[in-house]
């Protein structure tokens, strides 16, 4: 048994391309949040580095 492949009107598939580019949005306004978050991690990460090892240096 074979199904037809059934394509959608003009509006269904303009509303969807409009939901995929949406979506497409959130995903990117987040990857660049995480990015921001990892970015606040990593500099926190150095200066606790760095405190340490100048504490070792005045020892």
């Amino acid at each position: 048994m074979t199904e037809e492949l059934k394509i959608a009107d003009a509006e269904t598939r303009k509303q969807t391309i409009q939901k995929l580019k949406e979506s497409n949005r959130q995903l990117e306004l987040f990857a660049l949040a995480l990015e921001d978050l990892i970015a606040m991690v990593e500099a926190d990460t150095r200066h606790q580095r760095r405190e340490r090892l100048q504490k070792r240096a005045q020892k």
